[in-house]
Formats: structure tokens, C-alpha cells, sequence
């Protein structure tokens, strides 16, 4: 009976290994990799720093809002 019991608890840990094993490798490539930093742009009427995926742009230069781009820039 006590051989069962230690067949049982050898089995138990080798499962547990090999699952914690399973989950560690299946995980997709360059999941742990840092994504690239955002590349940020002046608003050309206030000066507020925003991220170039949030401005609006024209011939003039980046915005923070369509309000200031319709404004146009200010003379510093």
C-alpha cells in the first residue's frame, strides 16, 4: 500500500512539472517583448506634447485637437 501511495505522489509532481512546463512554452514569440515607444509631437498653437497617433495633422504641423488646428499655430 505505502509503494502505491508513492507511485500516486511521484506521479502527482511529474504532472505539475510537466503542465507548469507546457504553459511557459506556449506562449507566442515576442510576448515579452516591450512595444515600441510612441513617437510624440508638439502642438503648434498651445505646445502640449501628444502622441503623433492622436494629433491631428496639416501643412502647418501637428495639433493636439481640431479646434487648435483650425486656430493655427501661435507666434511664440
Amino acid at each position: 500500500m505505502k509503494y502505491l501511495i508513492v507511485i500516486c505522489v511521484v506521479a502527482a509532481v511529474l504532472w505539475l512539472t510537466m503542465r507548469g512546463r507546457g504553459a511557459a512554452s506556449s506562449k507566442p514569440r515576442g510576448a515579452g517583448r516591450k512595444p515600441a515607444p510612441a513617437e510624440i509631437v508638439q502642438c503648434e498653437h498651445c505646445g502640449v506634447h501628444v502622441p503623433r497617433s492622436d494629433a491631428v495633422e496639416d501643412a502647418r504641423g501637428a495639433f493636439c485637437t481640431e479646434a487648435h488646428r483650425l486656430a493655427g499655430p501661435r507666434r511664440h
